[in-house]
């Protein structure tokens, strides 16, 4: 009977995920712009008593919004650490067009992050900040950090950080035809379209997930009557839909470097002919979190990184739940690793 009953609302789930308005409307974390400029906005979420310990800076990849750290209620890593006392921050790069194709790694390394640690530990009193980056975002914490030692940064936290690009399976057929072609195709590609349009982007995050995709209608029907569960689905929908693009030299970088050379694994990366970073040179506490079920950047290329940062004054890794986005927002797994790190 109960079945029965609430099918009208199974029935109306359904219908507002595949086709309606959606669940419900997404509702960011309140938040307070301290600058914003070309690439470089920077936003203090809002809370309403004082922080305690460090101010923490989350640092997203390219090619992705800021909503990877506050999905919604609940798929929310802001929030938490709200809830937790701390005073989170969070750069954005905004939209790239043709006219950004020569934004390199290295804007990020040596301008773009370095004043966002500056300006977060100047509003905290010359604190050191404490940096949380997700995929390619804990890389570029790393590769600042090590690029810059007077910087104030007390800890960086990698979440499925890719160090080690031969442990993630769906990028050997890439690095098999570029023995090849010598990746001429993408250089050539990324130079004539001034980068990786949105679009390209956004199909090539659902390739990745080719197996949640296909999976798709048996979880719609299996969570009919479950209406959170519809709602963290629509959720990741809706943030891979509105992923923005890659910068022309930016993504070059990335293909050439990380992925065909997969230099980071040697514990470098080379990003002109006169610009080598050295991970040897991170010298702050590092926290690295990887899942096996993360097929993007599996567990044992985040793990690589306990082999290539010497220097490090600690150096942990830590094996949490979800997939790529997912283990952003794993509350029973990630989340309470990071605060133990940084209560540490």
């Amino acid at each position: 009977m109960g079945i029965v009953a609430d099918l009208p609302r199974a029935v109306r789930n359904v219908w507002s995920v595949s086709f309606g308005g959606g669940l419900e409307s997404y509702r960011p974390a309140p938040s307070t712009t301290v600058y914003d400029g070309a690439h470089r906005h920077l936003k203090r979420y809002d809370r309403t008593t004082a922080a305690k310990g460090n101010p923490v800076l989350l640092v997203p990849p390219l090619a992705v919004t800021t909503a990877c750290f506050d999905l919604r209620p609940g798929q929310s890593l802001v929030r938490y650490l709200l809830d937790q006392g701390r005073q989170p921050y969070v750069i954005d790069y905004g939209e790239f067009g043709y006219a950004d194709r020569d934004l390199g790694l290295e804007d990020w390394t040596d301008d773009i992050l370095p004043e966002a640690i500056a300006r977060v530990s100047e509003e905290h009193d010359g604190r050191g900040v404490d940096i949380i980056g997700w995929s390619l975002g804990g890389v570029l914490a790393l590769l600042t950090a090590a690029s810059h030692a007077d910087l104030p940064i007390a800890s960086i936290t990698c979440l499925a950080a890719p160090i080690d690009q031969a442990r993630t399976a769906f990028l050997i057929p890439l690095r098999l035809v570029a023995k090849v072609t010598g990746g001429r195709e993408m250089a050539m590609a990324t130079k004539v379209m001034g980068g990786i349009p949105q679009e390209f982007v956004r199909l090539g995050f659902r390739i990745q997930a080719f197996d949640r995709e296909l999976a798709k209608p048996m979880f719609l029907a299996r969570n009919a009557f479950d209406t959170e569960a519809l709602a963290r689905m629509e959720a990741t929908d809706r943030f891979m839909a509105t992923m923005p693009g890659y910068p022309g030299r930016s993504y070059w970088q990335i293909y050439r470097s990380l992925v065909l050379r997969n230099e980071l694994a040697g514990g470098s990366i080379r990003l002109r002919s006169d610009l080598v970073i050295e991970l040897s040179k991170v010298t702050c506490r590092v926290l690295l979190a990887g899942s096996p079920s993360d097929v993007v950047v599996p567990a044992a290329s985040v793990r690589r990184g306990l082999d290539v940062l010497p220097n490090a004054a600690e150096v942990e890794f830590v094996q949490v739940s979800g997939g790529h986005l997912g283990l952003v927002s794993a509350a029973d797994t990630t989340w309470p690793a990071i605060e133990e790190f940084l209560s540490r």
